[in-house]
């Protein structure tokens, strides 16, 4: 299939964004990436002292409630969608980790996800298509602006993900949802141990129905939030008020016997924004993942690298196995501690956040393979955009 990038005609200012970076290019300088400025602790350290900001580029283009699709500005902040897509009983369904204050540009560009993700799906599953700027200082599309968008090479997922290493976002076209007529979120007590753990993961799975999202947090984190002081499972559940008692109905049966407690409502937005934003300033951030019917070893590997860290806060989603771990400290104390593997592990790692000393440890180059470097190539030919941030 031939390429689904084209020469665009670029507005002013994203125009004049293309010239800083030919300019860049032209001088052999690195740029740093910067929207809303969130997540510049994450990711292998960049190698540029210039910095590129994003955050004025911000707006709406195109909204089209008929077609569930809002076309934004990168520099765009979560919460601005929110309120915009509000207003006609719609959301983008994205709840990445982090502030609401984060940009769109930049959950795009870091693929961020959270525990919606189970059901709605990753950044990749919601971009339907995105302008950028290459690393030459030319500006393409990929995608379109509606969903039955699907002709040509996927640039799209290319470029979402690369961590602005192949093209600096400039705007997005975004899927939306309807908004359900009850939103609801539960809170569990559950025990956290291993068997205990696999025995809520059952029961979730065997559900006749896939609640919105799912979330483990360990007793640390509950209390952290206000959301008690043991371990808890949060289910998200939406629709009529019919169907939501039904879900509600179902869920109480299923985990009866593994319930510490009686089962709590709790605010959907407070809760879930809570949690995601709960990290602690300058921790480590690793991510701990495995196929679902795993969750409860890797649950367990996780918790177990956590208790090796003082303050470490661990939460996890059972329907899409995946867990992740907040590890305040320093090089000395993050070293040995991310060391340590239970011998019945086999899960995977991955990194958000580390002491700059320990990347090349724990997380080598993610671009090392032939076909990476030959994209990297492509895209940014002489290495201008966030050069060192993938470990090139």
């Amino acid at each position: 299939m031939v390429s689904a990038a084209y020469p665009t005609t670029a507005s002013p200012e994203v125009a004049a964004l293309a010239d800083e970076v030919r300019a860049a290019a032209g001088r052999g300088e690195a740029l740093r990436i910067v929207g809303a400025g969130t997540w510049l602790d994450a990711g292998r350290p960049v190698r540029a002292k210039a910095r590129l900001e994003l955050a004025s580029l911000a707006g709406v283009i195109e909204y089209v409630p008929g077609d569930l699709t809002i076309t934004v500005r990168a520099g765009t902040t979560l919460e601005r969608i929110a309120e915009i897509t509000e207003a006609e009983g719609q959301w983008l369904a994205l709840d990445p980790y982090g502030s609401e204050e984060a940009t769109i540009g930049a959950v795009v560009a870091t693929a961020s996800a959270g525990p919606l993700a189970a059901i709605f799906g990753a950044p990749r599953d919601q971009v339907l298509g995105l302008e950028f700027v290459t690393g030459d200082g030319a500006v393409a599309r990929g995608g379109g602006r509606v969903v039955k968008n699907v002709a040509g090479f996927d640039l799209v997922r290319l470029v979402t993900g690369a961590w602005g290493t192949l093209g600096i976002v400039t705007e997005v076209t975004l899927r939306l949802r309807a908004r359900p007529e009850r939103d609801v979120t539960l809170l569990a007590p559950v025990a956290a141990d291993p068997a205990s753990v696999d025995a809520v993961t059952k029961a979730l799975r065997a559900l006749p129905f896939s609640p919105f999202a799912a979330e483990l947090v360990d007793a640390a984190l509950a209390k952290r939030v206000a959301l008690g002081a043991r371990p808890a499972l949060l289910v998200r559940l939406g629709g009529s008020a019919s169907v939501v008692r039904a879900q509600r109905d179902a869920l109480m049966h299923a985990l009866g016997p593994l319930l510490r407690g009686p089962i709590d409502e709790a605010p959907p937005e407070e809760a879930w924004s809570s949690i995601r934003g709960a990290e602690f300033p300058g921790a480590a951030a690793v991510r701990f993942s495995a196929p679902a019917a795993s969750f409860a070893t890797t649950w367990d590997e996780a918790t177990y690298v956590g208790a090796r860290v003082t303050g470490s806060v661990v939460s996890g989603s059972p329907l899409r196995g995946v867990v992740r771990a907040s590890l305040p400290g320093d090089e000395a104390s993050l070293r040995p501690a991310l060391s340590g593997r239970r011998a019945a592990s086999a899960c995977a790692r991955v990194y958000e956040r580390l002491p700059a000393a320990l990347w090349s440890r724990f997380a080598p180059s993610a671009v090392s393979d032939r076909l990476s470097q030959n994209v990297k190539q492509a895209f940014d030919p002489k290495g201008v955009l966030n050069p060192g941030i993938l470990g090139e």
